[in-house]
């Protein structure tokens, strides 16, 4: 039979996709991108666009596979069950629960012809352990944790995906060294609230976890998928500045550059906490690629309030900003705000920050010009190997197809947006 599958939405669903691939393909299900037997979509709901595309997503398989089974799962069934169940043709309707039992539940459906609904209640959950065994790239993402227990005004989350859970330090250790032992040179650790790794354990956090990591032989490379300034403690820092293997790029949510707007997202820090946090990780690492994700828009902000996001992102300097209008979800504090700003005004802010967020990616781009760094190549396209280096620059060289996945020294030459240019130093 033959199989695919379509992802909406976070790294996490990308990994979980991932998983649901191995598992079907060891099975001998067939992938493809044409006409299939089976269509998976695993649905995401965190803005009301990505819950609209998913909705779109699943009318569009059920048309266009006739006679397929059809699974939904993720966080859009998770939340919105009773609405996707009254699509007509679904075969299966999961949540963010079970999805590495994937084959159990087709298996289950072929024998019956009966639509499963199995939506688990997403309190009080363990970690559903998943193990992904796709060895053909160069960076592997491993999960770690699930759930948020931080409750954002703005954010579904917290519902969608339940309380948080961490994955036993033992299946993590044994995934990233069969990862290694297949030719990986990078692991990215992700979960939904990555840094809040270890709140459901007992004497073990996050710390604990990057301490034993940085040991395993044969790992050149450790990131964070993304952590939340507040759990970025002294020990977490300590590995920081001890370990060269953990590389010099953190990705931390500001979301807003006024402490008013903060407030009401119900974050748990000001402007003055986040900048003093970022001084003292840069006095660790002077060259640290700090990404980040910013929403305007939210309800009650005002021009000054914009403006005063907007000269706070100046003054970090951030070497890159994901930007997203904010988006009214059902069920959360901020879609019953006063003061929901116009949708023109948040595409012109958008808008606003995208430029910056490219200025400020080149001013950072040029403080390794005439350098030399080191990257590993994960693609070859038209003679040119493109990767990433350890702090997230984007390079591009000439190379051959026996330079992939080797570290390389490279001598960076000039700026073709959004890449590097520069040449192997043998």
């Amino acid at each position: 039979m033959k199989y695919k599958i379509i992802t909406l939405g976070c790294k996490v669903n990308t990994y979980e996709s991932n998983v649901m691939d191995d598992l079907l393909k060891g099975c001998g299900y067939i992938k493809t991108e044409q006409d299939a037997d089976i269509v998976i979509i695993n649905t995401c709901t965190v803005t009301n666009t990505a819950n609209h595309k998913s909705l779109k997503m699943i009318r569009s398989a059920v048309k266009n596979n006739i006679g397929a089974i059809i699974v939904v799962c993720g966080c859009a069934s998770q939340v919105y069950t009773e609405d996707i169940r009254k699509i007509k043709g679904i075969s299966i309707i999961i949540g963010n629960v079970g999805k590495s039992k994937i084959l159990d539940y087709i298996k289950q459906y072929q024998q019956t012809h009966k639509q499963i609904v199995d939506i688990r209640k997403n309190d009080h959950l363990a970690f559903e352990t998943m193990k992904l065994d796709n060895f053909d790239k160069t960076r592997a993402f491993v999960k770690i944790q699930d759930g948020c227990n931080n409750f954002c005004s703005y954010c579904i989350i917290p519902y969608t995906r339940g309380n948080v859970r961490s994955r036993d330090k033992e299946s993590i250790i044994a995934e990233i060294k069969e990862l290694i032992k297949n030719g990986h040179k990078e692991i990215v650790l992700t979960g939904i609230h990555t840094g809040h790794y270890g709140a459901d354990l007992e004497n073990y956090d996050l710390a604990s976890l990057l301490c034993d990591l940085i040991k395993i032989d044969g790992l050149e490379r450790l990131r964070l998928s993304s952590i939340e300034i507040t759990e970025l403690n002294d020990r977490v820092l300590d590995v920081f500045k001890h370990s060269s293997i953990l590389v010099s790029h953190l990705h931390i949510p500001l979301q807003s550059g006024s402490d008013k707007i903060l407030g009401l997202m119900n974050r748990k820090y000001d402007k003055k906490y986040f900048e003093d946090k970022i001084d003292m990780i840069r006095k660790i690492r002077p060259d640290i690629s700090i990404t980040t994700d910013v929403i305007t828009g939210f309800p009650g902000e005002e021009d000054e309030d914009f403006n005063e996001m907007f000269d706070f992102i100046t003054k970090i300097k951030f070497s890159k900003l994901h930007v997203f209008p904010y988006s009214k979800r059902e069920g959360t504090k901020a879609a019953l705000m006063n003061k929901q700003v116009d949708d023109q005004v948040k595409k012109q802010r958008t808008h606003i920050l995208l430029n910056l967020s490219k200025k400020l990616e080149i001013e950072y781009m040029e403080q390794f010009l005439n350098k030399e760094m080191t990257f590993i190549p994960e693609v070859l396209q038209d003679d040119y190997l493109i990767g990433h280096t350890g702090n997230y620059l984007l390079l591009k060289v000439k190379g051959e197809p026996k330079d992939l996945k080797i570290s390389k020294k490279v001598f960076l030459e000039k700026i073709e947006y959004p890449y590097l240019i520069g040449k192997i130093v043998n």
